[in-house]
């Protein structure tokens, strides 16, 4: 049985046809994730949501605990992850209530640990393609099939947050190319590479920022308001999307760490070989 996890909103998993719902706490080298997992099964896929924020949206951006989130998803069997996150638009083309598959990251983020790595191994993963396409172009079919209006491709802005940019980082933003911005997917998606679990991204856009002249400011309220009819069409795409999966893996995110740690192995101490064991057992015997 293939296992798909899914981190976003609280409320994703509640999608119909789901069986045997079960809350499963993890504990990781890293701490506590976010939340409890819900493990659950969609005819013949497991499924594992992951509330990013905590149950409530307890947690600022910098607060989540990302090693300890892809790391429980790791444990817990987890090859694949979609993740499911609010943006707003940098192009005029990408309106409130779109739908973005981004295929490129910027990380503008400022205090947040982007490496299972370090305390004596180094490893250094490839992210110039840092999501997996395989799953982008299968979140894009469902995407489409199920009617939403949707763009292939693009940049995501992740900043630190959690304050909304001001009008002069706005503009920045937009003369970089970027096409939409958010507070989450970063490291998030560094991390998931170096599990190597393929990682993709269903960004819903809720708000113009303030670049836009008709946006004087962003507001949660109207955020609310579009996330609200993003998350229903999301938790169809998801449906979808997880039959469209094929249950063995053919991308290179499967091997992502191979040839990446460059650390001799004769140094590499006995703390760090069982921190890291879940990551690193292939390669480091």
């Amino acid at each position: 049985m293939k296992t798909i996890g899914i981190i976003g909103g609280s409320g994703l998993y509640e999608i119909e046809g789901l069986e045997h719902v079960e809350n499963i706490a993890v504990d990781t080298p890293w701490g506590e994730p976010s939340d409890e997992l819900v493990s659950c099964v969609l005819d013949d896929t497991k499924l594992v949501f992951l509330p990013r924020h905590g149950r409530g949206h307890k947690l600022l951006p910098s607060e989540i605990n990302y090693r300890a989130n892809i790391h429980a998803m790791k444990q817990i069997g987890v090859e694949w992850i979609i993740s499911v996150s609010a943006v707003g638009s940098m192009k005029e083309r990408i309106a409130p209530g779109h739908i973005v598959i981004p295929n490129q990251f910027i990380d503008n983020t400022k205090s947040r640990i982007s490496t299972f790595f370090g305390n004596g191994i180094v490893a250094h993963v490839s992210m110039a393609d840092p999501v997996c396409n395989s799953l982008s172009n299968i979140l894009f079919q469902a995407s489409l099939d199920e009617g939403a209006t949707v763009h292939m491709g693009g940049t995501y802005i992740c900043i630190e947050g959690p304050q909304f940019s001001s009008r002069a980082e706005s503009d920045l933003y937009r003369r970089w190319g970027v096409d939409v911005i958010g507070m989450t997917n970063m490291p998030e998606a560094k991390l998931a590479r170096e599990a190597e679990i393929c990682y993709s991204t269903l960004a819903l856009s809720t708000d113009y920022d303030c670049w836009h002249e008709a946006n004087e400011y962003v507001s949660v309220g109207d955020i609310i308001k579009i996330l609200t009819q993003n998350v229903t069409m999301a938790k169809k795409i998801i449906k979808r999307a997880v039959t469209m999966i094929q249950t063995e893996r053919k991308c290179n995110c499967i091997n992502a760490l191979e040839n990446s740690i460059i650390t001799s192995h004769d140094v590499i101490s006995a703390d760090a070989r069982d921190k890291l064991k879940i990551l690193i057992k292939e390669y480091i015997k």
